[in-house]
């Protein structure tokens, strides 16, 4: 009898079904993004651009209704960029992920679900233990924007909002200061030979 040349059985060149990796759905984050209602906030933490990646990447955005007026982004912007727009407060409150610009209230949070994730600015500093233990009771995890840092170690969101108030502060004293607005008409900064 001839010996078979073939290192394989006659079972393993039968053709075989092939098996392909089935890709796996990542988590889906479900975002709640209130209406700011602290005295002379105006910003909002998606715009609709971020808004538009979040979605793209099977992510949904809830935007309570008039959350972005004062940063001149419509209910309509966000729309378009996939979010969904609701006047519920307490809907988007209740939301597994929820990202605000100002610290959150004790009345609004009593409206956020147990175990869910703030992603907001805390300052900590001016907090009172009852805020923390509201926090705590609720088992919510709180990131506070002004402590997180970047590769470098630096505040990329405390040096950008710095710098934002530095140059605002600028153009405020220097419209006080005006004769115009009954100001002493100085000229503000260093110019030579003035």
């Amino acid at each position: 009898m001839a010996k078979s040349l073939s290192p394989f059985t006659k079972e393993q060149l039968l053709p075989q079904e092939e098996t392909l990796e089935i890709l796996k759905k990542k988590g889906e984050l479900f975002i709640g993004i209130p209406k700011e209602t602290a005295f002379q906030e105006k910003r909002v933490c998606l715009t609709p651009d971020a808004v538009y990646a979040l979605v793209s990447n099977g992510h949904r955005v809830l935007i309570e209704s008039g959350a972005g007026e004062g940063a001149s982004f419509s209910d309509r912007n966000y729309s378009e960029a996939g979010a969904e727009i609701t006047n519920d407060t307490a809907k988007v409150y209740g939301c597994p992920m929820i990202l605000k610009v100002e610290p959150p209230t004790l009345d609004q949070i009593k409206l956020i679900n147990p175990q869910a994730i703030l992603i907001s600015a805390l300052q900590l500093k001016t907090q009172n233990k009852k805020y923390f233990e509201a926090l705590a009771s609720k088992r919510i995890t709180a990131l506070a924007f002004e402590f997180i840092r970047d590769e470098d170690g630096a505040y990329p969101a405390v040096r950008s909002l710095s710098e934002i108030a530095g140059t605002a502060s600028i153009l405020i004293a220097s419209e006080l200061l005006a004769s115009a607005n009954n100001g002493n008409g100085l000229l503000m900064g260093n110019i030579s030979g003035v």
